[in-house]
């Protein structure tokens, strides 16, 4: 017989789900995220990675950098919690990289665990789409024309 109720609590949001926020000037571990949102009451565990491209708007990526501005990992926690709020997240993380970076390079990465595989993907997604819009994290692309470009988070 198959159970409707959501009471358990293991369906419910974690007490305190948001285990890693940070930015960092060094290469990021898809390895440590993962592990971060490790949670025996989640079902499902959606994870995104974010890497440099090698072109953007029709023109060759060379290499790119990252800059932020001092408020950018509590706007990132902003964030978290606002996510935190509308699913019922079990564990969350997100590392965002800086400085510069080649075409490869892990940019950024974010993880969430929740009771089912949906919310899963809907809470990372939302993560992720808020980070980029809301967060005040710049990218400096470069060009193989010699040209450059800076796009802004917010």
């Amino acid at each position: 017989m198959a159970r409707t109720t959501n009471d358990h609590p293991g369906e419910q949001p974690a007490q305190d789900p948001i285990r890693l926020i940070t930015i960092r000037d060094t290469p990021l571990s898809v390895d440590e995220v993962f592990r971060a949102v490790g949670e025996d009451a989640a079902g499902g565990t959606a994870l995104f990675v974010g890497t440099v491209r090698n072109h953007d708007g029709g023109a060759d990526v060379d290499a790119l950098g990252y800059s932020c501005h001092p408020s950018a990992e509590a706007e990132m926690r902003t964030v978290a919690e606002k996510v935190v709020a509308q699913f019922p997240v079990r564990a969350l993380a997100a590392v965002h990289r800086v400085g510069d970076l080649a075409v490869g390079d892990i940019a950024v990465v974010v993880a969430v665990s929740c009771p089912h595989r949906g919310e899963a993907f809907e809470a990372c997604r939302k993560l992720i789409d808020d980070l980029k819009h809301e967060v005040p994290i710049w990218k400096h692309q470069k060009f193989s024309d010699g040209t450059e470009e800076w796009v802004g988070a917010c």
